[in-house]
């Protein structure tokens, strides 16, 4: 979904997620080499993993993997002391990791629905999953191949997408929200809505989400609907509620909101909390909210596609992300919440308590909702209604052209009679 990098995690605890405690650290208790400074700057990462004999099935042999993966949701070493997934993987293993990365849900199921590309590991979101599942786009594991699936919370097991949990390893959750620049707008934090991204008082400096699932999903809370609704006559009115903001957006955007609003380029967008905190780091005058009418919660989750050339070889990196360190070394890089019990006991207590990490559980018990996969029926309409809405985009962009270039055409050829005209009346006299 569009991943940077650190400062806080989010940590929700939903209904269905009961006492899950999660968040985003600058230190581990049991992964440091060289301790920590008299300033408390952050110990060095290290990796050791449960079985190393496990890892070596398939040394010698030259395999490769394809992983695909949202874009920034990976530790990569790039901030000193923390560790390369990936690199670190090979290293152990002698596999080499092809990774690549995705913006949407929608992309990453056409990519494999057009079949244009081979992937062995995929990391879609709940919805997503359930409707690969259904179209028998990713296959069973071999869980005697992912024995540290045992670090997976109990209570994000055999969730609705997965009931059985032959499918996927869940690897990260978290919710939506607001980010704004509270200089600017003017209103308390317990009072924002969604309808903060229609308020024409900032028209050009609004960002919207460029997937349909999550727009409408904010276009159906506000007007009072499921956001998992499959009504043709709510799924028309949350896109003639999208029609009404397309005149004051500025863009529609996905991974672009962490730049645009960095750079104080945007003043208000919907974001994912994890990558919308570590913008915080950064930019005092900044905010993010759960706005008061509720939001979505999400899971992502490890999946093999069904074609997956190295089946057994995606079992070992998919266990090789559970393994302890690892697990901590993504969440305290990437910042969203981890389904992994250990990581989450590695995390800082600082963070664990922190309240933009911890929002009222009654309002998240009330007002969080998961996405499910919807039928193939309200799946069509509410892409064929996004698209509709965003050609609807440039079609009001070009009309435009034609009646100015008609208006400066009457205008130039008034201005040319009358310098005719002056010019006759000289040659006269």
């Amino acid at each position: 979904m569009k991943r940077y990098r650190r400062i806080f995690s989010l940590a929700l605890s939903a209904v269905l997620f009961t006492s899950l405690l999660t968040g985003c650290s600058d230190s581990a208790d049991s992964s440091a080499e060289d301790g920590t400074d008299a300033e408390g700057a952050s110990e060095a990462q290290t990796l050791t993993v449960s079985d190393p004999d496990y890892y070596t099935r398939f040394k010698g042999e030259g395999l490769s993997i394809n992983v695909y993966n949202w874009g920034e949701y990976i530790s990569t070493g790039a901030d000193e002391g923390t560790l390369d997934v990936n690199a670190e993987f090979t290293k152990l293993t002698g596999i080499n990791v092809n990774y690549t990365n995705y913006a949407t849900n929608e992309e990453l199921y056409a990519k494999l629905k057009g079949g244009g590309a081979a992937y062995d590991v995929i990391i879609p979101s709940d919805y997503m999953i359930s409707k690969m599942i259904k179209e028998n786009m990713i296959q069973k594991m071999d869980f005697d191949n992912i024995p540290n699936f045992k670090y997976i919370m109990p209570n994000f097991r055999n969730l609705a997408y997965d009931p059985e949990n032959e499918y996927s390893v869940p690897y990260t959750w978290g919710t939506v929200g607001i980010i704004y620049d509270e200089t600017v707008v003017d209103i308390p934090e317990e009072e924002i809505d969604w309808d903060l991204l229609w308020n024409e008082d900032y028209a050009d400096q609004i960002l919207m989400f460029d997937n349909p699932r999550d727009a409408f999903a904010i276009a159906e809370s506000l007007e009072g609907y499921s956001m998992n609704t499959e009504d043709p006559e709510e799924l028309e009115a949350a896109a003639r509620k999208l029609m009404k903001q397309k005149n004051i957006v500025q863009g529609y955007v996905m991974d672009e909101i962490f730049d645009k609003m960095g750079a104080g380029d945007a003043l208000i967008a919907p974001y994912y909390a994890g990558d919308a905190l570590t913008i915080l780091e950064d930019n005092d005058s900044l905010n993010f909210v759960v706005p008061k009418s509720g939001t979505s919660l999400f899971i992502d989750a490890m999946c093999i596609p069904v074609g997956a050339r190295q089946k057994e070889a995606a079992e070992m990196y998919i266990n090789f992300m559970c393994e302890p360190d690892i697990a901590y070394a993504n969440i305290d890089y990437i910042c969203y919440s981890t389904p992994h019990q250990a990581a989450y006991d590695m995390l800082d207590e600082e963070v664990r308590t922190s309240p933009i990490s911890y929002p009222d559980e009654q309002f998240i018990a009330d007002k969080t909702t998961v996405f499910v996969n919807l039928s193939d029926e309200a799946n069509r309409k509410m892409q064929d209604l996004w698209t509709e809405m965003k050609s609807a985009e440039d079609e009001n962009t070009n009309t435009w052209i034609a009646p100015i270039f008609l208006i400066l055409c009457v205008i130039v050829s008034i201005v040319t009679l009358i310098r005719r005209h002056i010019k006759s009346k000289k040659d006269i006299f």
